[in-house]
């Protein structure tokens, strides 16, 4: 099972169930995550890579197109907003993912969405959200612990 935005998952945002009695975060002790490189965030149910035109511009420079050529390729428009498209309507992978390796073809110009996983509103919106995701994604709660701040930082950096 993938870990992008699902069209069908509502995404919830932090709120009173998500607050301690101080009005901390419930996660204001930190919360853990390695990446294990299982590429299982890169695939699943159909659903967004968010892109902006910062992100298409380094892209299309690092695979040596025009933002023009990259978008006609690799980017499909969602309303205003703009996503990776997906390799197929059978697996629905991110256009980027090796299907043999399972890794990640751009991964040094990954866009925001996928740099600040799994520290997405969405995921830390409540403690169940958390273990929703540490039960999708091996290495999420596990590896380095992430102060506080730096989580925030993360989460703060795309609304997902």
């Amino acid at each position: 099972m993938g870990f992008r935005p699902r069209l069908e998952l509502v995404s919830q945002m932090a709120d009173a169930r998500g607050r301690s009695s101080d009005d901390e975060p419930w996660y204001q002790d930190g919360l853990r995550f390695k990446c294990t490189g299982c590429g299982e965030c890169c695939t699943g149910s159909p659903g967004y890579v968010w892109v902006n035109q910062a992100e298409i511009d380094a892209l299309a420079s690092h695979l040596e197109m025009t933002p023009a050529q990259f978008e006609r390729r690799y980017v499909r428009t969602i309303g205003i907003r703009r996503s990776l498209k997906e390799l197929s309507k059978s697996n629905y992978d991110c256009v980027f993912l090796d299907g043999e390796t399972r890794k990640c073809t751009v991964y040094d110009h990954r866009p925001r969405q996928c740099r600040t996983w799994p520290f997405w509103n969405s995921n830390i919106a409540s403690p169940e959200a958390w273990q929703h995701t540490c039960e999708v994604c091996p290495g999420s709660g596990h590896g380095q612990l992430y102060q506080l701040e730096a989580i925030q930082e993360q989460a703060a950096v795309i609304n997902v």
